[in-house]
């Protein structure tokens, strides 16, 4: 009953607003779009969208406008933890609003929209989960901190989980939840969202919103663009628990590939709780030569792994990331049979990971069952336990 639960939960789409010119920040953009500015070696926008896809998103849709092309290049078409992604360049300025009857067909009933120039560090469930009720639009609220400059949607409030305007120190936070029926309120061809469409809904009462405490920057001018280059990647830079999956996850029953046969390790629940508590990034690097070897296909990987990401979020538990190799010496399927460091005792997914992610490395850790775990943790200089009977006995040395 619990695995049909889960099949049948319907999933949410998320759109990032990735259109803008960027005009204030223009000369430190170096020719690309907004979004994908430089923090240390990663790009802004893929920070968010890592961040984005550690949820239980179906799909995210980027909608790209200036400079789109090299947005497009880089994410069309991907997968990031599992999410597809897919950019659509808009052939002429839409606003942040008008923008959305791109995807009007497409997008699920209820959809995510956040702005490809903030990054605010809320728990997306809250917004996934939250009931629209009588309403069908919702605004994540942040405390105005540093943004005085700020002119739209400010000084906004809630009663009765419904937005006011009054004399308050929260903001448009950037994260909204949608039904379709905002499609009605979106009639110009080149419309804003803040400008438009949301000050007349709020006064309506059609609005709905939450406060939210959490980290909280925007990059769209000079000022809040240093404020960020300061902030955001020593806030981001946390250890990280590097997780071997069959054995270490979940019960290996040899090419683990079935939903049905998907039993997680004694402690397990309880260890990664506890572990994501102590605020460790979870990545999980797993050799699949199931893939190559033709026991199971790329897809049917796909769809136990989306189940298993599904399963341990319904235990407040987010993998941020994944790799895994399909490779292997003696694989069957031709485009997979081939020696690479990709595969363990290789170290070649955590390095993948850490160009992806800011991770503390001295503090962080390897958990698995089979020595190539651990030489792929020496390779790495990452200290490294095996797994035992059971996990919380791991964690606690930890």
């Amino acid at each position: 009953r619990k695995n049909s639960k889960l099949k049948n939960k319907k999933k949410i789409d998320l759109v990032i607003l990735a259109g803008g010119f960027g005009t204030r920040i223009r000369k430190y953009l170096n020719g690309k779009p907004k979004p994908m500015i430089k923090f240390d070696k990663f790009d802004f926008l893929d920070l968010l969208i890592r961040k984005i896809c550690t949820y239980d998103i179906n799909k995210v849709f980027i909608l790209a406008g200036y400079k789109g092309e090299k947005i497009k290049k880089k994410y069309h078409d991907k997968k990031i933890n599992l999410v597809d992604i897919e950019c659509i360049i808009e052939k002429k300025p839409r606003g942040t609003a008008g923008c959305l009857s791109q995807i009007k067909k497409r997008i699920t009933d209820n959809f995510i929209v956040v702005n490809g120039d903030t990054f605010f560090d809320i728990d997306y469930n809250k917004v996934i989960n939250f009931n629209l009720k009588n309403t069908f639009s919702f605004i994540s609220l942040a405390k105005n901190k540093n943004y005085k400059t700020n002119k739209k949607l400010i000084n906004l409030s809630t009663k009765n989980n419904k937005i006011t305007y009054s004399k308050s120190n929260f903001i448009n936070g950037g994260i909204y939840k949608f039904k379709k029926r905002i499609f009605k309120y979106i009639k110009k061809y080149n419309c804003s969202l803040e400008n438009d469409v949301l000050p007349e809904l709020i006064r309506r009462k059609k609005v709905s919103g939450k406060k939210f405490n959490n980290f909280f920057l925007d990059i769209g001018t000079p000022s809040n663009l240093f404020y960020a280059k300061r902030k955001l990647i020593s806030y981001l830079k946390r250890p990280a628990i590097f997780l071997d999956r069959d054995g270490t996850i979940n019960k290996d029953l040899g090419y683990t590939h079935q939903i049905k046969d998907l039993k997680f390790c004694k402690g397990v629940i309880d260890g990664l709780q506890k572990l994501q508590k102590k605020k460790f990034q979870l990545f999980i690097i797993t050799n699949q030569a199931g893939i190559g070897k033709g026991f199971f296909s790329l897809k049917e990987f796909y769809k136990f792994q989306q189940f298993m990401k599904s399963a341990l979020i319904k235990k407040n538990i987010f993998i941020n990331d994944i790799e895994f190799c399909p490779y292997h010496p003696n694989a069957t399927v031709k485009k997979f049979k081939k020696q690479t460091s990709l595969r363990k005792p290789g170290n070649l997914m955590i390095r993948r990971i850490l160009n992806r992610w800011p991770v503390n490395l001295p503090r962080s850790i390897m958990i698995g069952d089979q020595k190539s775990d651990y030489l792929c943790a020496k390779k790495s200089n990452i200290k490294f336990y095996y797994t035992e009977k059971d996990f919380m006995k791991v964690v606690s040395k930890i």
